[in-house]
């Protein structure tokens, strides 16, 4: 947790490399600050892992793994004023406003490159150097920020997986804009060039967390609740954070065709249903001529919003290791995987399929096929549990949750984590990999296809970094049978640790981005909010505009 983002040329130091396998593993990762309190805030960095030998600068018996921290336009003002950003309870505080982070998902758009984030717009960054390019769509389009438009750079809440439509070509995402119910979702367009994004509010909607997924069939949108961030007005005014999950979040189903019918701006009706636990990720499948299925990853008892403080004490009685400081609060039950049918009709949900286990804390990131085949007929999904972490559970939150949890069914000692593949439908366990160590941490897998191979994420690999006080590697599984242990292990010649990194996408090349009409950073600054800033920070930011303006 507190190495340091470095290029690195990793090596085959066991089994050897699958014929066939290629392509790009792109991941997003959060850059550990000691200015913040809670490091999911930091800068957002790309790393790039090329499974081909030889490429972007490596021997050729090596495998590249680059990476770079994005230079948004709040970046390239924090490199010449790092002094006017100071950390703060919800990230850092600017003079001009809300930093876009860009942190936590890549996303892959027709063979462009975005970065995204819960609380900032997508970012458009070049596949081949990282370096950034733009962020989506005018502030003006989107409305400004979340709560009102008061500062050069706006706040907004969106959602950190966005979904591309095969069919209709554009990206789709959210917006949430602050309610008296609590922030309304606006369903939100990007037609893929331009500089604008088209905008329509979900009318009666409103969600108390975030909205971190969200999913789609051929015809619906389907948006829930994330739950497990909730904002505690009294920590915001300075005060102890008392604020509790809920145990059920609502779920909005929007029809496509009612959104091509509807003139942006004009409000969109939805289908609302509940489901639980709280969900941080879920995949619905393209086919929705049977009704709208989707694979839910319950983050069951799973609180973001409280982190790991000085003085906490941890669920062995010591206390927590400073350099978890900052970091979320862990699983405190083990978690759940389910399958519902939503039933617009009747606005209904039906669970189809459950899968639990006491030995599957920390549900973490997953793994599936995203073809457009595999989509329409998913048949493996590839889960990463880190296991249970005691010491990174604090006494003070599992008292607030006292009510909630069941304390005997810990173990006295973390767990070693897991890496498990389900088979859709059913959620049965078709195989499953213990990892050796219990300080073993995987993070974000993703499934490569074979050439040729069989759609739904079973023909193919499982790719998938581990962070490991030992030292870094990248495994590599038979996405057929991950039980069988990596059949291939790259990592560095001298041991190596690498920090804390999230989600992950794989990408079948990398070409640089094309020439296209994109939103102009100097086109997002208002000139009245300009003109409120002091002279320094007012001149700062015009020399970042014409920087980017070339």
């Amino acid at each position: 947790m507190t190495a340091q983002l470095s290029d690195l040329d990793l090596h085959v130091i066991s089994g050897a490399m699958p014929a066939g396998i290629h392509g790009e593993m792109v991941i997003s990762a959060p850059v550990i600050d000691d200015r913040l309190s809670y490091q999911l805030f930091g800068f957002g960095a790309l790393v790039r892992l090329s499974l081909t030998p030889g490429s972007f600068g490596a021997p050729a018996d090596a495998h590249a793994l680059r990476y770079r921290v994005i230079d948004t336009p709040v970046y390239r003002l924090h490199q010449r004023a790092p002094e006017a950003f100071h950390g703060s309870l919800l990230g850092f505080d600017t003079p001009w406003g809300a930093p876009n982070m860009a942190n936590t998902a890549p996303l892959a758009f027709d063979g462009r490159l975005m970065a995204t984030w819960d609380v900032g717009r997508p970012v458009e960054v070049d596949p081949v150097t990282l370096g950034f390019i733009a962020e989506v769509g005018r502030q003006q389009s989107w409305g400004g920020g979340s709560f009102g438009k008061t500062t050069p750079l706006p706040q907004v809440f969106s959602s950190a997986h966005p979904v591309v439509d095969p069919e209709r070509g554009w990206l789709w995402t959210v917006k949430l804009v602050l309610s008296a119910q609590g922030m309304q979702p606006w369903v939100v367009k990007y037609r893929g060039d331009g500089g604008d994004v088209s905008m329509w509010p979900i009318e009666g909607a409103a969600v108390l967390g975030s909205m971190h997924t969200i999913a789609q069939t051929r015809n619906w949108l389907v948006m829930a609740d994330s739950g497990n961030f909730k904002a505690d007005p009294g920590e915001i005014m300075g005060g102890t954070r008392t604020v509790t999950i809920d145990e059920t979040v609502p779920v909005y189903l929007v029809r496509k065709d009612d959104i091509d019918n509807t003139p942006p701006g004009e409000p969109l009706q939805s289908i609302c249903m509940r489901i639980g636990p709280t969900t941080g990720h879920y995949y619905a499948v393209w086919d929705d001529s049977d009704g709208i299925r989707v694979l839910f990853e319950h983050m069951d008892l799973t609180d973001l919003g409280y982190r790991l403080e000085p003085g906490d004490v941890d669920v062995y009685g010591q206390p927590v290791n400073p350099v978890h400081l900052g970091m979320y609060q862990m699983a405190m039950a083990s978690q759940t995987l389910s399958e519902w049918i939503l039933h617009p009709a009747t606005a209904s949900a039906q669970r189809s399929a459950h899968a639990a286990g006491a030995d599957r804390f920390n549900l973490q990131l997953s793994a599936q096929d995203w073809s457009l085949e595999g989509q329409s007929d998913p048949t493996h999904h590839h889960v990463v549990f880190q296991g249970f972490r005691g010491g990174a559970l604090a006494q003070r939150t599992l008292d607030i949750y006292a009510d909630r949890i069941d304390r005997s069914s810990y173990p006295d000692r973390d767990q070693k984590a897991s890496l498990v593949t389900f088979t859709r439908g059913d959620l049965q366990v078709s195989s499953q990999y213990r990892f050796p160590n219990d300080h073993d941490l995987p993070s974000s897998p993703s499934f490569v296809p074979r050439p040729g191979g069989t759609p739904g994420g079973g023909d193919g690999w499982v790719v998938l970094p581990v962070l490991s006080d030992d030292g870094f590697r990248v495994e590599i599984f038979d996405a057929a049978d991950v039980g069988r242990g990596p059949v291939a292990t790259l990592a560095p010649r001298t041991a190596h640790r690498f920090p804390f990194i999230l989600h992950s996408i794989w990408m079948p090349e990398v070409t640089h981005a094309p020439n296209l009409d994109r939103n102009r950073f100097s086109d997002d600054l208002d000139d009245d909010l300009v003109a409120s800033l002091d002279d320094g920070a007012r001149s700062l930011l015009l020399d970042v505009a014409a920087e980017l303006d070339g």
